[in-house]
């Protein structure tokens, strides 16, 4: 029986408070006052010039394609190594997805392979900050400034994450935040838009309200609303935000204790990285570690099917990741026939160790011994 699984979503205890006094409000639907609240928690904590709720970061992800326009004839750099949500949203506007590998010492994308992919057809660079750690975004905006393309931030995993202390999210021209029951901040399901650019505020909140014009109307600005664009029903309801309220309120607590557990890991698993038996993640100088995820890299993808099983018989529930979107069973005969050596590797190798707030360091402790024993063992 698993003692330690890999997630264990975290209750700050004022949840259900907030979604008692939403539905006694009466209003449940969304953009809604807990809607309006956690939209400007964020924009007022990060500096972000306009957030929106969405039911996911993939409708997140969807709002950001419909808003680059970028359709068929036109292509979207994606990273391979990431979820499938973050090409999927050009996919469904017919863009055509080039994929491009990561780096070599972390699962991030490798920016000079990007660049690489440019052609007349770019429309649309997008970077995945793999376990809340930033892509180089130096060399992304200035790509994207010299063949003038949009930047598309998936910061799913990224919340309170930085590159050179700004907030990530806040640098593309949009961003996508995801606050899954795994994340470092939860709604069961949610997620969150964030637009940078001004030339998109306007019209992210008319696809964001189903293609009309309905925000605009109940803040009094104009005296009718109708369908003016293009759209989804994205916003999720008060009851969504109000759980989402209760946990930004204590993004500090959450982070604190995070940052705890990662250190913790670090410090225990350090001994076999030395010896080369396994690496331990990568965080380059320009980025913060919001402590979304700790993993390790085997050296071999039988190494990591032997230790997960290993650990499995312990009691803790260890995973692995992303298989690589170019071989995908939807996309692989679309892709161009490179090979993406890293994004293979990290895809083979990768292995996820249980995170979530409500871990102690005593089992952390323990975690790291099972995986040295099974080290030794061999």
């Amino acid at each position: 029986m698993l003692q330690i699984p890999f997630n264990k979503p975290f209750l700050t205890g004022k949840e259900t408070d907030y979604i008692r006094e939403a539905v006694e409000s009466g209003k449940i639907s969304g953009n809604g006052a807990f809607t309006q609240k956690c939209q400007r928690f964020l924009e007022r904590r990060y500096g972000f010039k306009k957030v929106l709720l969405a039911t996911s970061c993939t409708d997140a992800l969807e709002m950001a394609a419909i808003l680059s326009d970028a359709g068929p004839g036109e292509e979207v750099i994606v990273p391979s190594f990431t979820f499938v949500s973050t090409a999927l949203a050009f996919v469904r506007q017919g863009a055509k997805i080039v994929f491009a590998d990561s780096c070599a010492d972390n699962p991030n994308v490798d920016v000079s392979q990007m660049e690489k992919l440019v052609t007349p057809r770019t429309k649309v660079l997008v970077v995945t900050h793999y376990a809340g750690v930033a892509c180089d975004m130096d060399a992304v905006m200035e790509l994207a400034h010299n063949h003038n393309l949009l930047v598309v931030e998936d910061a799913a995993q990224a919340i309170d994450a930085t590159f050179k202390g700004w907030p990530l999210g806040g640098i593309g021209h949009l961003g996508c935040f995801s606050f899954h029951e795994t994340k470092n901040i939860i709604a069961g399901e949610g997620g969150a838009l964030v637009v940078n650019d001004e030339r998109f505020v306007r019209r992210s909140e008319i696809i964001w309200e189903k293609g009309t014009n309905r925000a605009e109307f109940f803040r009094g600005e104009v005296n009718k609303y109708g369908w003016v664009d293009t759209g989804s029903s994205f916003l999720p309801s008060e009851i969504t935000a109000a759980f989402l309220c209760a946990q930004l309120e204590h993004l500090e607590e959450i982070q604190v204790k995070r940052k705890l557990l990662w250190d913790a890991y670090a410090a225990g698993l350090s001994g076999l990285a030395s010896k080369g038996l396994i690496r331990l993640p990568d965080i380059p100088d320009y980025a913060s570690n919001n402590a979304h995820m700790f993993y390790i890299i085997c050296s071999s993808l039988e190494d990591r099917t032997a230790l997960i099983a290993h650990l499995k018989l312990h009691g803790i529930m260890a995973v692995f990741h992303y298989l690589p979107l170019h071989k995908s069973p939807y996309y692989a005969e679309k892709h161009d026939g490179r090979e993406l050596p890293h994004a293979d590797r990290f895809a083979d190798c990768l292995l996820r160790l249980p995170m979530y707030y409500d871990l102690s360091v005593q089992q952390v402790t323990d975690i790291c011994r099972t995986v040295q024993q099974f080290f030794i063992g061999k």
